[in-house]
């Protein structure tokens, strides 16, 4: 703990600003990054992260059993996102997911982590599987995103190689490198290594990219199109309106799970009329859970945000989910959907990085 003390006063000292007023949640470095910044290439120390580490004789197949996604078949060389339902098959958690010769992590929002992993602990019973926060572990205690353009040259002085494709990693002296679902055309990295190691290599980061935090971090990965689910979105969704079969967050081969068949009747049913798409919207008081209305029938939400965060520009950048219907009728007329009635702040919806079509099954 007071290493990583000592990191947050390291970041306090290069001009980050603290959530809280203390040291302990690191959240930025002042103005937000814009999106062009973010195409060039930025660096952001990820400190709204929780991760979860399992290990045991039993842990793939213990998670195998409660999560969304394949946990047997997962290898070292792959990165995975998996959500955790209720038996109604609405979404606890969302994660990324890898793994290493002796363990098997869950990355999810800091802010739920306790209350999962002690959730998931309930369901170990007989079972050779043990979870511990992995952010007290030398080797995960920082975890650094990078992305654009400028990226890979900024990471190659550390790294022999680099994940040469999305949802990929590789393992070295200098950490564990993850490569995530790329934005705007170029690749994204996670870099989790000590935080003396951070220390050491942070300034030749920051000369070559921009410096950011947090909100940089969500902006990429909103415009990856990677929702995350956190507290405000808690058992709102069923994956898919959330996109994340698309993702290849949802394995439906592979057997049972806590609202395993919520969420396969709603794939082959052909039931769901609601997805998640990006869009951008000229107010600052768009946050997680906000309700969104259209103007056609304001007297009913037609969907909801999923992350938001400030997109450099005053306003913020956002992934919604809401009815197939209203995502046409924002798409087409201007001013059509809106935040918290019919009479907020219009979105504008932008082009998603991917389609929002179902997988061919």
């Amino acid at each position: 703990m007071e290493i990583m003390n000592n990191w947050n006063q390291f970041l306090l000292a290069q001009g980050a600003r603290s959530a809280d007023g203390g040291a302990a949640a690191i959240a930025d470095f002042g103005a937000a990054l814009s999106v062009a910044q973010l195409q060039d290439g930025f660096v952001a120390p990820i400190t709204d992260q929780g991760l979860i580490a399992v290990n045991g004789d039993d842990a793939a197949s213990f998670l195998h059993a409660q999560l969304t996604n394949d946990v047997q078949h997962l290898n070292q060389e792959q990165v995975r996102l998996a959500g955790y339902c209720t038996p109604k098959g609405r979404l606890l958690a969302s994660f990324l997911m890898w793994r290493n010769a002796t363990t098997i992590y869950l990355q999810l929002s800091r802010g739920i982590q306790a209350p999962i992993q002690k959730r998931l602990q309930m369901f170990v019973l007989r079972a050779k599987a043990t979870l511990h926060d992995a952010s007290v572990d030398e080797t995960s205690q920082v975890i650094l995103g990078l992305g654009g353009k400028h990226a890979a040259a900024a990471l190659s002085p550390r790294f022999d190689s680099l994940p040469a494709t999305p949802f990929s990693k590789i393992e070295s002296n200098a950490g564990t490198l993850l490569r995530v679902a790329d934005a705007f055309g170029q690749p994204r990295y996670q870099w989790l290594t000590s935080a003396t190691n951070a220390e050491a290599v942070w300034p030749q980061l920051v000369a070559k990219l921009a410096k950011g935090g947090n909100n940089a971090w969500q902006l990429s990965e909103i415009h990856a199109g990677v929702p995350q689910i956190t507290l405000p979105t808690q058992e709102q969704f069923v994956p898919q309106m959330v996109n994340f079969e698309l993702l290849g967050g949802v394995n439906f081969k592979k057997g049972c799970y806590p609202g395993q068949e919520i969420v396969a009747r709603s794939q082959y049913l052909g039931k769901l009329k609601r997805r998640t798409t990006l869009v951008s919207i000229d107010s600052e008081d768009a946050q997680p859970g906000a309700e969104l209305f259209a103007v056609s029938d304001p007297q009913q939400p037609c969907g909801m945000i999923v992350n938001a965060a400030p997109n450099g520009a005053g306003g913020v950048d956002a992934l919604v989910e809401m009815k197939l219907a209203a995502i046409e009728e924002g798409a087409a007329s201007a001013g059509a959907v809106r935040l918290g009635s019919g009479e907020g702040a219009a979105l504008r919806f932008l082009a998603m990085p991917y389609v929002l079509d179902a997988l061919d099954l």
